[in-house]
């Protein structure tokens, strides 16, 4: 009866060593770990506008060559899909990210050595005059800090910042 519980239990060891290595990422994609998971951030606004609330989701995907992300700001008002992978060509990460609103930004992304990352995106087909956007991204005390910028009709604007938190919120399209 001790070697039958012996087995099991080296069996069950086995099993959920196995179930942990199908669920990492590539070791190129390792800094995005932290990140899996819901988020959420509200935005400041400018008196007398709606508040401003993004719900962001991060998974593994493609058998943990990639990052999918979605997000929606205002329970579906806008939205966004993501797909970052490491592109064995460029040696880089890049991404692509595809919008409710028509337009998609493809980019790369720059890993620091204090394990935050600057993506840096071409902007395709934005009505508002969005050519490029350029953001930082930490992971802080189990939060995640994004500080983004905006080069709108030739004039970088300031940096936007925004704190996410853990939510139980789910990601909305209309």
């Amino acid at each position: 009866m001790k070697i039958f519980k012996l087995l099991i239990l080296c069996f069950l060891f086995i099993q959920s060593h196995s179930l942990c290595a199908a669920q990492a990422l590539v070791s190129e994609l390792k800094i995005f770990e932290p990140y899996l998971g819901t988020w959420q951030a509200d935005f400041p606004v400018v008196g007398g506008k709606p508040a401003m609330q993004d719900v962001s989701h991060w998974e593994r995907a493609l058998n943990g060559t990639a990052v999918r992300t979605l997000h929606s700001i205002n329970e579906g008002m806008y939205g966004g899909e993501s797909l970052i992978f490491w592109d064995k060509t460029k040696k880089k990460v890049v991404f692509f990210y595809f919008t409710t609103a028509g337009f998609y930004t493809q980019g790369t992304m720059d890993v620091l050595d204090d394990g935050s990352f600057v993506a840096y995106e071409d902007v395709a087909g934005n009505q508002d005059g969005i050519t490029k956007v350029k953001s930082t991204s930490r992971f802080v005390d189990g939060e995640m800090e994004v500080s983004t910028q905006y080069l709108k009709h030739g004039m970088w604007t300031e940096p936007e910042k925004r704190r996410y938190t853990r939510s139980n919120k789910a990601v909305k399209f209309h």
